[in-house]
C-alpha cells in the first residue's frame, strides 16, 4: 500500500500522475482539508500535522508515503525522516526500516538541475515553502552557480480549493504573482505547490513558451517508479484489482465535488476522519 498525503486537494495532481504511471498498486489518499492551507502556518504546527498523517497512513497498512504537499515537504519532511521515523518506527533487526516517507521537492530539483542550459530559475510557492528556502537550498546543493528567484503566492491555493480556477480574479492574481519572475527572465519555473498544476496552462501562457515548466505530477510519478525499482526490499505487492481509498478531515461532499474534477474520475467513497483521534 502506498500513501499520498496533502494538506488538501492539491495532492490529487500527484496521485493522478502516479495512477497513470503505476496503476497496479493499492493507494490511500489523505487530504487534511479541515486545516488547509498549510502555507501560513508555523513549522512546529506543520510538523505536528505531518506526524499525525504519517501515523494514520502507516496504521492503515502503507509502507511508503509520499508527502504530496510542498509546504509539509519543506517544513517537516527532513525531521520526519531523521527523527520521527527512527524513534517511532525503528529499523528491523535485519537492518533498515520497512517504512519510508518521501517528498516532492527533490524530484523537481533534480529535473531542473539536470538541464545545463538553465541558469535562472523561478520558484512559485506558498509563503511557508518560500520562507523555508528548501528549493533554494536543494538547487544550490546540486549546482551552486544557479540564480534562483522565489515568489510567494499565498492566495492561489485557497482560490483553487474553492474551485475558482476560471474566475477572472484568479487569473489577475496569478499574473501579478508571475510578473516579478518574468522580469527576472527566469528560464525555468518550479511550481512549488501541488495545487498550482491546476493552473498550469495559464501559467505556461503567461510565462511564454521558452520557459521550461515541468508538470510536478509527472516528475514525481517518474521518480517514484525509479525509487520502487531500486528498493525492492520494501516489498510492496502489486494488486490484481487495485484500489484507491480516500480520506478527508472535512466535508466529504465538497471533497468529492472538487476532487473528481481535479482527478478526472469518479470517486466512489470518501471517509471523513479526525486525525487527532485516529
Amino acid at each position: 500500500m502506498i500513501g499520498i498525503f496533502d494538506s488538501g486537494l492539491g495532492g490529487l495532481t500527484i496521485l493522478k500522475s502516479i495512477l497513470t504511471k503505476l496503476p497496479h498498486y493499492n493507494y490511500i489518499y489523505l487530504g487534511d482539508t479541515a486545516r488547509a492551507p498549510y502555507g501560513n502556518k508555523s513549522q512546529t504546527v506543520i510538523y505536528g500535522y505531518a506526524k499525525e498523517a504519517v501515523d494514520f497512513l502507516f496504521a492503515r497498512g502503507c509502507k511508503l508515503i509520499i508527502i504530496a504537499c510542498n509546504t509539509a515537504s519543506s517544513k517537516a519532511l527532513r525531521q520526519i525522516q531523521q527523527e520521527y521515523l527512527p524513534a517511532k518506527y525503528p529499523a528491523s533487526p535485519a537492518g533498515g526500516s520497512d517504512k519510508k516517507v518521501l517528498g516532492v521537492i527533490r524530484p523537481l530539483v533534480e529535473e531542473i538541475a539536470s538541464n545545463d542550459k538553465i541558469q535562472r530559475i523561478g520558484i512559485l510557492g506558498t509563503r511557508a515553502t518560500v520562507e523555508s528556502n528548501a528549493y533554494f537550498t536543494e538547487l544550490h546543493n546540486l549546482k551552486p552557480n544557479l540564480e534562483v528567484f522565489q515568489q510567494a503566492a499565498p492566495l492561489l491555493a485557497p482560490l483553487i480549493e474553492e474551485g475558482w480556477l476560471d474566475k477572472p480574479e484568479t487569473k489577475m492574481i496569478l499574473k501579478k504573482y508571475l510578473r516579478p519572475l518574468k522580469a527576472k527572465q527566469a528560464q525555468a519555473l518550479i511550481l512549488a505547490c501541488t495545487h498550482y498544476p491546476f493552473l498550469l496552462s495559464d501559467i505556461r501562457r503567461i510565462m511564454a513558451k521558452r520557459v521550461f515548466i515541468p508538470d510536478p505530477g509527472k516528475t514525481v510519478a517518474d521518480s517514484l517508479a525509479n525509487y520502487l525499482s531500486r528498493h525492492v526490499e520494501l516489498n510492496i505487492p502489486l494488486a490484481s484489482a487495485p484500489t484507491v481509498q480516500f480520506y478527508t478531515t472535512d466535508d466529504p461532499n465538497k471533497f468529492k465535488e472538487l476532487g473528481e474534477k481535479f482527478l478526472g474520475q469518479t470517486i466512489e467513497k470518501i471517509e471523513k476522519i479526525n486525525l487527532l483521534s485516529s
